[in-house]
């Protein structure tokens, strides 16, 4: 990640759209195109600092184009809040839905019905099925997180012990896959001295997250690292294992402002470094997508390519799933020489 993502949205430029070979080329940056055109965003669950701020990075982009933006948020991190929201955005007749699932199969008929009545439909964060969705718009490279994770867990254990993960739900699509991500980097002969003990689940809720990090500290005393790639997972755990004393050490995927004061190279921080990217960039990117797809310059077919602003020129490829994507870029790694820099920042 680099600084010129943490930028503010700079003016919307006008929209160029060029025909090069099979791939269509636009730029997605478009202002006074949009009056009339209503966006709206679908985000995992209320409360939630990771992902408010996905949601702001979104406005941020469509109300400067010209657009009108809504925001939905369920009170509770499942599929089962999501489709009533989704619902009533088809019934409102908006443009395009940008989603970060909850679930990767349970959306499916409501996002095909949105479709069906001509609404764009994109994924962003967390995935839905290919038959679900226009394209999605990815974090970072699957491999690459579940490369990142697994050479933290091997770094900070010394290569070898007991490691445990704190995940959101068992049917969150975008940490399922960093997590089989991260098993199959574990295959090589490199990591066989490291023992997967358990993958426990928090529901990306601060209390449940507080007690499966309580009841892995009891579980497992001879636990060396607890890897979770969610936000709120991380801080949870960082908490528990700063207020209990415990010598064991925290990695995964956190916000700055939150786990600064958990990052330290001292025996005292929990957490040595951790990974993240920017959310405010997640949205924006979604919603530059999005812009794209409505104004029917790209179709999220593989070799699309447009410009998001001053995020900059982005593909869409094939993806792992049979369907396609959008990359934001890579993981980019918090530590104590940095963390001073970017916890204000998001």
């Amino acid at each position: 990640m680099k600084k010129k993502l943490l930028s503010i949205l700079l003016t919307a430029a006008m929209a160029t759209t060029v025909v090069s070979g099979t791939a269509l080329i636009v730029n997605a940056d478009s202002e006074g195109d949009l009056s009339g055109k209503t966006f709206a965003i679908v985000i995992r669950n209320s409360g939630n600092p990771y992902a408010e701020k996905e949601a702001d990075g979104f406005k941020q982009v469509i109300e400067a184009a010209g657009g009108e933006c809504i925001i939905k948020s369920p009170e509770k991190a499942t599929a089962d809040a999501q489709i009533p929201l989704i619902q009533s955005l088809i019934s409102q007749e908006v443009d395009a839905i940008a989603i970060a699932s909850n679930d990767v199969n349970a959306l499916t008929a409501c996002l095909q019905d949105a479709m069906d009545e001509g609404i764009k439909v994109l994924s962003l964060d967390s995935n839905v099925v290919p038959e679900a969705r226009q394209t999605f718009v990815n974090q970072a490279g699957v491999t690459e997180i579940g490369q990142a994770l697994a050479d933290a867990v091997y770094d900070i254990s010394g290569g070898s012990g007991e490691f445990a993960i704190l995940s959101a739900s068992s049917q969150s699509a975008n940490q399922n896959s960093w997590i089989d991500a991260m098993k199959a980097v574990m295959e090589d002969d490199k990591y066989k001295d490291l023992d997967l003990v358990e993958v426990a689940y928090g529901d990306d809720e601060p209390q449940k997250s507080t007690d499966q990090t309580q009841a892995l500290l009891s579980k497992y005393p001879d636990l060396k690292v607890i890897c979770s790639p969610t936000t709120v997972g991380i801080n949870a755990a960082a908490k528990v294992i700063q207020d209990s004393e415990s010598s064991v050490k925290l990695t995964g995927l956190g916000l700055p402002s939150e786990m600064s004061a958990y990052i330290g190279d001292d025996d005292s921080s929990p957490c040595p470094y951790m990974f993240l990217w920017n959310p405010e960039d997640v949205g924006r990117l979604g919603a530059y997508t999005s812009i794209a797809l409505v104004n029917e310059e790209i179709t999220g077919a593989a070799g699309d390519k447009f410009t998001a602003g001053d995020l900059g020129e982005y593909e869409v490829t094939e993806a792992s799933d049979g369907g396609t994507e959008v990359i934001l870029g890579s993981p980019f790694k918090f530590d104590p020489s940095n963390i001073d820099e970017w916890k204000d920042v998001y």
